[in-house]
């Protein structure tokens, strides 16, 4: 099934790994961007992914402010958002899941899986 995946990371090195782990599957089609801000200006410009994955930890905006704001916009309250972090012990993944993600992704994270691990999240959230 053919996925539009929104990827914010202000991280460029992690960025580009992930781009390359996420093209290995030829159905998603991704998006992506260096800062939360810059993210919420797509989304309101009226990009629609199927999913966001959302680093945590960003300079300005972290990944819990962006998706306060993703939820309170239209259209967007739904969307799937996943986060990536390197901090994940079990009170952090309740707390993310508390405030609506539908997973969390730890990094560093197995470029050859990372595909499959979206995947497994959406299919359990859509459940």
């Amino acid at each position: 099934m053919p996925i539009t995946l929104m990827h914010v990371d202000d991280e460029p090195d992690i960025r580009e790994v992930a781009a390359m782990a996420l093209e290995l599957d030829p159905e998603i089609s991704l998006t992506s961007m260096a800062s939360g801000e810059a993210a919420l200006e797509q989304l309101s410009a009226g990009a629609r992914p199927d999913v966001i994955l959302l680093d945590v930890m960003m300079p300005q905006m972290d990944g819990p402010g962006v998706l306060s704001a993703l939820r309170r916009m239209e259209g967007l309250a739904e969307t799937p958002v996943i986060f990536m972090t390197a901090r994940a012990q079990s009170g952090e993944i309740d707390r993310f899941k508390t405030l609506g993600a539908i997973g969390v992704i730890t990094k560093p994270f197995d470029p050859m899986t990372l595909a499959s691990q979206v995947r497994d999240l959406l299919a359990e959230a859509r459940a």
